[in-house]
């Protein structure tokens, strides 16, 4: 962990409490439309560069997060990884890299990968670093989670790192989570309890 990054973790308990206190990306928005377009039709490419068919998350609750390395909200991690360890059976975390908010990402997969094993033990599946914002390069994963036509209801594409999606069981898009709702949070919590 260098520097930078042991500082981020050191002061994120600060920037929490301050988002929290502060609403600062801390937008909650929740829907029970149905998908437009099937989310068991995605695919996506994993870190180690193995296709990722979303058919195998049926009947199982998915957080989609897009994640940064050196940015305040990196510790969210370990919450990430606590839910996992603590409800892998009823949901699966699926993590995608992203440098959309300044140079906050590591340049390669593999120092994206080794970054979160050694320094959080993250466990759950992390994909190839992509594009996640609103543009002709967005992946296409957030490609459905922003575009109504295909979700049913969304068009928050992330306002900054460590947003959240929450998509039910029957794969429709259920929840979105700004950047600074902890993974651990009541809010998260009572969503996937529903």
């Amino acid at each position: 962990m260098t520097g930078k990054q042991k500082f981020i973790k050191l002061i994120y308990p600060v920037l929490e409490k301050i988002t929290r206190l502060f609403k600062i990306n801390s937008k909650v928005l929740s829907s029970q439309t149905p998908a437009a377009t099937s989310f068991y039709d995605l695919k996506a490419v994993m870190n180690n560069g193995k296709e990722y068919d979303f058919v195998q998350l049926k009947d199982k609750k998915v957080l989609i997060v897009n994640t940064a390395s050196d940015c305040g909200y990196t510790p969210q991690y370990d919450d990430l990884e606590t839910l996992y360890g603590t409800l892998k059976d009823k949901i699966e975390i699926i993590a995608f890299p992203a440098n959309d908010f300044g140079e906050q990402e590591k340049a390669d997969d593999k120092g994206i990968a080794e970054f979160c094993k050694l320094n959080f033990g993250v466990t759950f599946p992390l994909m190839q670093k992509v594009v996640v914002i609103k543009n002709e390069k967005q992946n296409n994963v957030f490609n459905w989670l922003t575009q109504q036509e295909k979700n049913g209801w969304n068009t928050n594409a992330p306002s900054w790192n460590f947003c959240k999606y929450l998509i039910d069981e029957k794969g429709n898009l259920t929840h979105f989570f700004e950047a600074s709702v902890s993974p651990l949070s009541k809010k998260i919590a009572n969503a996937i309890a529903q």
